[in-house]
């Protein structure tokens, strides 16, 4: 590979301190090593992180005399020097400095990594990428051994109602993530214990799988260029994968960078002053031209979704100019107090009434600022603790207290109500320490304590985890 072909970003310094350890900064991150030979370590090190881009990538390696050697780090753990002699040393024809000890050191690194890889990982990495990376002419995800998928019980909490203890599948996933069922209902995407992104169909087949890194987050179901995609982040990347076992899009990351999922595509927070980004043709494109005050709340497709504290809000995008979307009022408003969040298509606003002490709560339209709901005048205290879940499907969501029906457009107060998931219309959630459930308008429910709440539903299957086990169950 000619050096001119491999980017400069990210940056990657290793500097070897003394014979037992060495710091390794990437893209301004320090790394500190300290292992009986840290060139190796080091050179394992950026192998995995140039592994997780999919390339390799430059690095100056800097002795503990000063001596640097630019060299390219490859996936695999090769290493190269490259050539940087000046054209005065060549006319003056100086010696030249003696031959880097660093790709000597790359020959045997990957041996002592696959030889001695448990220590290396326990020692040295602590956030690996894939294996390998995808090889360039690849198109396909490689075919990776199948985790155990079986049938089992459900017996260690209470069923949901409308579904058996009967699971038709289960599959063991990684602790501290959770499933996420696609929109339609035809997928379940998991990270499983072994660090792989597995993605099944509702009746447990696998349909593909990619191996990612050790902190790579929950699964997400999104959009970008106007597809839906399947993403994940780990620490200073984004992935996303097309779906049917295409490969996957890597997108690297600022340090301080967040990505969020609250609209309809990905919006990537760059930190502080740094603005946000938008995700489209596997690259970022930040959002200009933010209204001073204003947050930037999430994104929808190349546009963003920004507001200012009592309005109004703003859709943002590359290369085109801001475009401010005022807000319709509903009956007895007499302007707006606040607005609070956001998701994909609605935003929840306050407007002030006649009663200083009350407010009414609006979910209005994204699109173009219609009420699409009004809930009846509360308390400002009181609505001020309402937390906004909206459903995956956009047919029901609770605001609090007051549950909504998009269709109807009607709302219902619960007193006391704390909304916790959605499942399909069912809204579930706690009024006191009691659980309960119900649709927009109907009766509620009185559940068993501890009683699980689904993930989703997928094909005729409610996804259920407990202890670390999607159980897949089957209805009544």
């Amino acid at each position: 590979m000619a050096d001119k072909d491999v980017p400069s970003w990210p940056k990657v310094t290793i500097r070897l301190v003394d014979d037992r350890t060495a710091d390794v900064k990437i893209a301004g991150r320090s790394h500190p090593v300290n292992h009986r030979d840290p060139r190796q370590a080091a050179i394992a090190l950026v192998a995995e992180r140039s592994a997780q881009l999919g390339r390799a990538v430059r690095a100056t390696a800097i002795d503990p005399d000063g001596t640097s050697w630019p060299l390219i780090i490859h996936p695999d753990g090769q290493v190269e020097a490259v050539e940087v002699a000046s054209k005065k040393k060549q006319r003056d024809k100086r010696p030249q400095r003696q031959q880097p000890i660093w790709p000597v050191v790359a020959a045997v690194a990957l041996a002592v990594v696959l030889i001695g890889g448990t220590a290396l990982y326990l020692l040295v990495i602590r956030d690996p990428g894939p294996a390998k990376p995808p090889s360039a002419g690849r198109t396909r995800l490689p075919e990776l051994p199948k985790p155990e998928i079986k049938p089992d019980q459900f017996a260690a909490r209470p069923a949901p109602p409308g579904w058996t203890t009967d699971a038709a599948w289960t599959i063991d996933i990684k602790p501290e993530t959770h499933p996420a069922v696609s929109p339609d209902g035809r997928e379940v995407a998991v990270i499983t214990p072994d660090q792989k992104l597995v993605v099944l169909d509702s009746a447990g087949k696998v349909i593909y799988q990619d191996n990612v890194p050790r902190d790579t987050t929950s699964p997400v179901y999104t959009t970008v260029d106007s597809k839906p995609v399947l993403a994940a982040t780990a620490q200073g990347f984004l992935y996303y994968w097309p779906g049917g076992g295409a490969l996957r899009t890597t997108i690297e990351l600022p340090d301080a960078a967040k990505v969020q999922f609250f609209g309809s595509s990905p919006l990537v927070d760059m930190g502080g002053e740094a603005g946000a980004s938008v995700v489209s043709g596997g690259q970022l494109h930040a959002v200009p031209k933010q209204p001073r005050l204003s947050t930037i709340l999430l994104a929808d497709g190349n546009r963003a979704l920004m507001a200012r504290y009592a309005g109004p809000l703003y859709w943002g995008e590359p290369d085109k100019n801001l475009v401010e979307l005022p807000l319709k009022p509903p009956i007895g408003a007499k302007g707006i107090n606040h607005l609070v969040a956001a998701s994909a298509g609605r935003v929840i606003v306050h407007w002030n009434t006649a009663n200083p002490k009350e407010v009414l709560v609006t979910v209005n339209s994204t699109a173009n600022g219609a009420v699409l709901a009004t809930c009846p005048e509360v308390a400002a205290d009181q609505a001020k603790g309402w937390v906004w879940l909206p459903d995956q499907a956009g047919k029901v969501a609770a605001l609090g207290e007051c549950l909504i029906n998009f269709a109807t457009g009607k709302t219902s107060v619960v007193p006391q109500f704390q909304p916790l998931s959605i499942t399909q219309t069912t809204i579930f959630g706690q009024i006191k320490s009691d659980l309960v459930s119900t649709v927009p308008g109907g009766k509620l429910i009185h559940l068993q304590p501890n009683t699980a709440r689904p993930w989703g539903v997928a094909g005729t299957h409610a996804i259920v985890v407990h202890d670390s086990v999607l159980y897949a169950l089957a209805k009544k």
